[in-house]
């Protein structure tokens, strides 16, 4: 039962999703659990990408043209930013504002834990959402089922790429006031094939709607925009923060987009 917990605490961690009353004193709550939790995050993913995947099919089919692709696409995003309460986008501008520039690793650091959002942050919002939204949107031409895949494959996914960065690199935000403080310590090995298998279903369900060449392009994008965040937060922070994995999630999800958008 302690893994149905584990990824209760997930949902009320990384969504909005109430847990309250009985079941969340039945769950309890201690850094040690929502560290454990963080295997869970691309079960999170499952949920979140589920939704998206609904509401973008739903769409589909009452607003037709090219026009009505990119609607649904946008009311797809609109729920998933409803669901997780815009987590992820929120580290992706701290990150952008923190490193968009050439500060040090003491200042860059100082930027992302401060609550305004600056020109790095604004730009690579308003630029990850439109690119997000046009790649869904020029997907949806390889029919309801094939999109449906893809959001639901790239959430899941794109939440186990964080659980890489928890391993190989050391926690280096403010470990005072940061919700990532549990995360402070490396998950093990056991909690990263947690992730793993969460993911497989996934990679199985992308076989199945996108074909091999794409789900291997696709497999491909997403590990190299990984390694290319670790290798910037090893290289400019040292480690990873909060943001930094938000951000990882957010890049990784849009590289699978990409990956599958993208016609040889």
């Amino acid at each position: 039962m302690n893994g149905v917990r584990h990824y209760l605490l997930a949902l009320q961690f990384f969504t909005r999703v109430p847990v309250t009353g009985r079941l969340a004193e039945w769950i309890g709550f201690s850094p040690q659990m929502l560290r454990a939790s963080a295997a869970h995050f691309p079960g999170v993913g499952w949920l979140v990408g589920g939704v998206g995947a609904a509401v973008f099919v739903l769409a589909l089919r009452g607003l037709p043209g090219v026009a009505g692709a990119l609607a649904a696409a946008l009311l797809s995003m609109a729920a998933t930013v409803l669901l997780t309460g815009a987590f992820h986008e929120d580290g992706l501008a701290d990150v952008a504002d923190g490193l968009g520039g050439s500060a040090d690793r003491s200042r860059a650091l100082e930027i992302m834990k401060d609550s305004r959002i600056g020109a790095f942050g604004a730009i690579a919002l308003v630029l990850a959402l439109g690119l997000k939204a046009a790649l869904l949107a020029s997907m949806a031409g390889q029919g309801a089922q094939a999109v449906a895949g893809a959001i639901v494959g790239a959430h899941v996914l794109s939440r186990l790429a964080p659980l890489f960065l928890i391993r190989w690199l050391p926690y280096v935000g403010d470990s005072g006031a940061s919700k990532a403080k549990p995360l402070a310590d490396a998950i093990g090995g056991g909690a990263l094939l947690v992730g793993v298998l969460w993911s497989v279903p996934a990679a199985l369900l992308m076989l199945a709607t996108q074909g091999p060449a794409r789900t291997i392009a696709m497999a491909v994008a997403c590990a190299l925009a990984a390694l290319v965040m670790a290798r910037m937060f090893r290289r400019r922070l040292q480690g990873f923060t909060g943001d930094g994995l938000g951000a990882t999630q957010q890049l990784c999800e849009l590289a699978i987009y990409l990956a599958l958008a993208w016609q040889a």
